[in-house]
């Protein structure tokens, strides 16, 4: 288990509660399709962390083994992108994808929710830059590596049942009046505060 674990969770936690692609989808899917479809779409989602965090486990040990200095460049990479995801996150600019097309079976809301998260960039960008943040090369990286992934999956599938699970209320609760502004600049300065707080520990 890396230093970095506790850290590693909250940041986690608070990606995950940053209002996103997954979020916004899941909560219309649940409100409009009902929960069993919001559940399929969630095990969806899973797979698809589950392929890119395997995929950084692999590319994340090579990369350590074969140039540490790169490696470093990755974990400051991190805090620029946890900075900027707290710019967009304050400003507003980051729009969450909503599906309009509608599906009849699980399954289809399954592949869809795969789909969606392999084309997330924002889940890419996690394991290319931001898990690195909170591995240390003082330990076998590629352990490291599939501990904070398989982390990162059970906190982030966590996150989308309950969105599933209370979207009709909890969805359009946040959308009314100044709420939404509210809770996302919240989010923000949290996440900023996480960034300078690597930053500085890492000099």
């Amino acid at each position: 288990m890396t230093e970095f674990f506790i850290p590693f969770l909250v940041t986690t936690m608070l990606i995950e509660l940053t209002l996103g692609p997954n979020m916004a989808w899941l909560a219309l899917t649940s409100a409009s399709e009902g929960k069993r479809s919001g559940f399929a779409a969630v095990a969806g989602i899973a797979l698809g962390l589950a392929i890119l965090a395997a995929a950084s486990a692999v590319g994340l040990a090579a990369l350590a083994t074969r140039s540490p200095a790169m490696f470093s460049l990755l974990r400051y990479a991190g805090v620029a992108y946890l900075l900027w995801l707290a710019w967009k996150t304050w400003v507003g600019k980051d729009e969450a994808a909503a599906d309009s097309i509608h599906k009849n079976g699980l399954s289809a809301w399954f592949r869809h929710g795969l789909l969606l998260n392999l084309l997330n960039p924002k889940a890419a960008v996690f394991f290319i830059t931001v898990l690195p943040a909170y591995i240390t090369q003082s330990a076998p990286v590629a352990s490291q590596t599939l501990w904070l992934s398989a982390s990162y999956v059970a906190i982030a599938t966590f996150v989308h049942l309950v969105i599933v699970a209370l979207a009709a209320q909890a969805h359009g609760w946040i959308s009314t009046g100044n709420r939404a502004r509210i809770v996302r600049r919240v989010f923000a300065v949290l996440l900023a505060i996480i960034a300078i707080w690597f930053l500085m520990s890492s000099a």
